[in-house]
């Protein structure tokens, strides 16, 4: 199998690529993940996933590699669109926002396929609900720092798994990589899953 490297950081990304034995190295890609109100929540996730991608293209320019998977996660609420918070105090107004509510998760992948010389673009959207949190229940989830580097301040994966009555959609996808649109995607770009 080809190696396809990985525009990100995510260690729950890295988990899903082990598991599914694909070989891969990890150069994470530091991108403006400003958000625009005026665009659409699946919009803005392709495009960060794919200027994720465009950034390790540039950067190993003579050394292009045959396979790049960008991807970025954001959280949709009733006031908008929530990606990374940026300190403690955004964490809280998030996870109020999303306190007994229901909110949805897009995943957006950005695929580099070498050979066609082209990025393939997906997303995956799936719905979380939310029970009510109470003050304490905020600091306490607070305090154990699992808010920090991650879309809607909260990892389903996590302690806040306590949070979640029901999601609709894909799992994996709401972790971060939703598996059968990656799947989808190598094989219809062509990647060989077998070892030769």
């Amino acid at each position: 199998m080809e190696p396809i490297i990985l525009a990100s950081g995510s260690l729950r990304r890295q988990e899903y690529f082990r598991m599914l034995g694909l070989p891969f190295s990890i150069m994470p890609s530091s991108v403006d993940e400003a958000l625009d109100p005026a665009l659409s929540s699946v919009t803005q996730a392709e495009s960060i996933a794919r200027r994720k991608v465009e950034a390790v293209m540039v950067a190993l320019q003579d050394r292009m590699p045959p396979w790049i998977l960008g991807a970025d996660t954001l959280i949709v609420s009733g006031s908008g669109i929530f990606g990374k918070p940026a300190d403690k105090d955004d964490a809280r107004r998030m996870l109020l926002e999303l306190s007994g509510c229901t909110h949805e998760v897009v995943t957006a992948l950005a695929l580099y396929n070498g050979r066609s010389k082209t990025i393939d673009c997906r997303s995956s959207v799936s719905s979380v609900d939310f029970i009510k949190l109470s003050e304490a229940e905020l600091d306490w989830y607070l305090d154990t720092g699992e808010w920090q580097g991650v879309a809607g301040a909260y990892r389903i994966q996590g302690v806040a798994g306590c949070f979640a009555q029901e999601i609709r959609g894909s799992y994996s996808s709401i972790v971060g990589l939703p598996l059968h649109v990656f799947y989808a995607m190598l094989r219809q770009n062509g990647y060989s899953l077998s070892g030769s």
